[in-house]
């Protein structure tokens, strides 16, 4: 099994080895729905749509969609690919 290494935002240097096909998976999906431009969209809005991006093999019956969102959501946002707005509720678009 492949794997990749994660970040975290709020702890800079600490990396974490996470499966990469599911990791490549979910990013992608999460690239695809988010805009490129302010406000972006909530957590519950991403959450809600990323089912129907992602393969029913992989997280068959949208199994552990939650956990792998959060995964990449942070390692994202640690390499500066994705931004969170200072708003509430929290609002992510791309970089």
């Amino acid at each position: 099994m492949t794997r990749v290494l994660v970040e975290h935002p709020n702890h800079p240097g600490a990396l974490r080895s996470v499966d990469a096909k599911m990791y490549e998976a979910m990013k992608a999906a999460f690239l695809l729905l988010l805009p490129r431009t302010p406000p972006g969209l909530t957590l519950a809005e991403v959450r809600e749509r990323l089912p129907a991006h992602l393969s029913n093999d992989l997280f068959p019956g949208g199994a552990k969609v939650g956990w792998w969102a959060k995964t990449v959501q942070l390692d994202l946002e640690a390499k500066g690919i994705i931004v969170r707005e200072k708003v509430t509720p929290l609002r992510l678009h791309k970089q």
